[in-house]
């Protein structure tokens, strides 16, 4: 069984690989085509129906860009769609989603001291809220606050912080960011899907067909290609928070998350505005500036239980299988001796105010609930302790992976 827990380590590592890269392939190409249509310009002798063009050198080349608003007179034999970096990238997101926080819910999902959820509980509620996410977006979009971008947009960043607090209120965390980041992904892949594609085939069909297109379908994927660039960083952000405690492990993390939303647009605005006019707003950066000190200011407010709290709260049937099994006194030890010192609630390494990741391994229900990261980063590998801290004997190294494989074989 513990053989398991190593190949499904390496599928989580080689499904996140994928989703890396086709998130840089996405991302890359939304931020190439925002900054192109925003530069173009007016010229001279261009073909009848050009918006505006554009030249760009690149790699020891010229590249002459023309942007038609609808579309040209004759379509050519060669288009290429973009749509794949945005499918796969999300494909590849909901894989990962499930693999660490449907599979691995108990450690990394389902936080017992904030709802008394079962597992499936908790994965109906992960599932359920995206796609309920992407049908009331979808709807407003259609409704006539579709005629009104900004109020469109000011009633969409209270979706996000109402599901920001809402998912802090039920999942750990990092589980709680990550969804909201999940959250706003689904909808942008749903734009591209749904919206955008749709209406550029339809553009496509009508050329090929010899009707002249509806200049209205331009419009509305332009409306939603907008949003998609405006929620671009701060679904970044939220993807990379896991890594950061000071991102997760607050109790203002849902705030944290709902002003990185607000730092996201003045960012991309200056950003817009600069492609667009040559020169942007400064105020955007003062803006994002104090945004940023209050985010770190928020994020030293303790959100983890306190030690009195762990050594008190009762196990999950997952935990108890762990403090049950053979060995598990001596691999305590091994774990407080040689890796409490950086994941405690105070850490004693100078310098060091929170522990890594938000992992806390100190008490007997703290290293139970971590029991996988503990075999697989300090008893199988050799990744923690970090050698300049702790040299950690192969004793105690042999005594984890024992007590590990003692419990899955029970």
């Amino acid at each position: 069984m513990y053989d398991l827990a190593i190949l499904w380590d390496w599928i989580a590592f080689a499904v996140r690989w994928l989703h890396v890269i086709t998130a840089m392939a996405w991302i890359g190409a939304s931020f190439f085509f925002v900054a192109l249509d925003l530069g173009l310009k007016k010229a001279p002798n261009m073909p009848a129906g050009a918006h505006g063009e554009e030249w760009q050198v690149h790699g020891g080349g010229f590249y002459h860009i023309q942007k038609y608003l609808v579309a040209p007179e004759n379509m050519p034999e060669h288009l290429i769609w973009h749509k794949w970096q945005s499918y796969i990238t999300w494909v590849s997101g909901a894989a990962l989603l499930m693999i660490v926080y449907w599979v691995g819910g108990e450690l990394f999902l389902l936080d017992p001291t904030k709802a008394e959820l079962s597992l499936w509980q908790g994965i109906l509620i992960s599932g359920g809220s995206l796609t309920i996410g992407w049908i009331c977006y979808d709807f407003m979009c259609k409704s006539k606050l579709g005629e009104t971008p900004t109020a469109l947009m000011l009633l969409l960043f209270v979706i996000l912080v109402a599901m920001a607090w809402g998912y802090n209120q039920i999942f750990t965390g990092r589980a709680a960011l990550l969804h909201l980041g999940a959250f706003t992904a689904t909808i942008m892949t749903a734009n591209v899907f749904f919206i955008i594609m749709p209406n550029q085939r339809i553009v496509v069909k009508d050329l090929k067909e010899g009707r002249v297109p509806d200049a209205k379908y331009g419009k509305i994927a332009k409306l939603r290609s907008t949003h998609n660039n405006y929620l671009t960083l701060p679904v970044i952000f939220l993807m990379l928070s896991n890594h950061y405690p000071l991102a997760f492990g607050t109790e203002y993390s849902w705030l944290i998350a709902s002003l990185v939303f607000l730092t996201g647009v003045t960012i991309r605005h200056y950003f817009n505005t600069l492609h667009a006019t040559g020169k942007g707003p400064n105020w955007t950066w003062v803006a994002t500036v104090i945004l940023f000190i209050v985010i770190a200011w928020l994020s030293t407010i303790p959100g983890m239980d306190t030690y009195e709290e762990a050594e008190a709260r009762a196990l999950t049937p997952y935990e108890q299988r762990f403090a049950s099994a053979e060995g598990f006194e001596d691999a305590y030890d091994s774990v407080i001796s040689n890796c409490s010192m950086c994941h405690a609630r105070e850490p004693a390494w100078d310098g060091m105010h929170w522990p890594p990741k938000g992992v806390l391994l100190e008490t007997e229900s703290d290293v139970v609930r971590h029991a996988e990261q503990v075999f697989l980063h300090a008893g199988l590998s050799h990744a923690m302790p970090p050698p300049n801290a702790i040299q950690m004997d192969d004793e105690s190294r042999a005594t984890i992976v024992a007590w590990y494989r003692a419990a899955k074989s029970n």
